[in-house]
């Protein structure tokens, strides 16, 4: 399962020109998932996603997380964080989980924020064609992966 975390200072999701999902600062995260993903997949990066400490303190410090600052999440299934580019110019998706084992995981995961941030959590619609506007705040953008916990924070 992979993360793309954007600290933002508000994210708008727009579905058939109808807004969907507004969120004012907090996290914008786009989830990938893998076939071979697993209830322990999404407890990690659940837990890294609302803990994780980029939000600036009194001093201008990146010290604060998401609920520290009572910040509101807004998730969004993007399959295309598992693009595997290593041959030709167009990417591959075979490393994506089908939407049948996809969708069920991203609604678990979605399940799991709010569970964890009652009130603070919006999400898009698995497999809709949506439009984002963000102001990434910083910018600060985090990729997290829960097989490579190495180069996740």
């Amino acid at each position: 399962m992979r993360l793309l975390l954007q600290r933002v200072s508000h994210a708008q999701l727009d579905i058939n020109g109808q807004t969907h999902a507004r969120i004012g600062p907090g996290l914008l995260a786009l989830v990938g998932m893998e076939p071979q993903d697993t209830n322990e997949d999404l407890q990690y990066l659940v837990g890294k996603m609302l803990r994780l400490r980029i939000f600036g303190d009194e001093e201008g410090r990146m010290n604060l997380s998401v609920q520290d600052i009572q910040g509101e999440c807004l998730i969004v299934s993007q399959f295309t964080l598992m693009a595997d580019t290593a041959k030709g110019n167009r990417p591959g998706y075979s490393k994506a989980a089908a939407p049948a084992v996809a969708e069920p995981l991203f609604l678990q995961f979605v399940d799991l924020c709010r569970e964890a941030w009652p009130n603070r959590v919006q999400s898009g619609v698995f497999g809709a064609d949506m439009q984002i506007t963000l102001l990434n705040d910083g910018p600060v953008t985090i990729w997290m992966d829960s097989r490579d916990r190495s180069r996740s924070i």
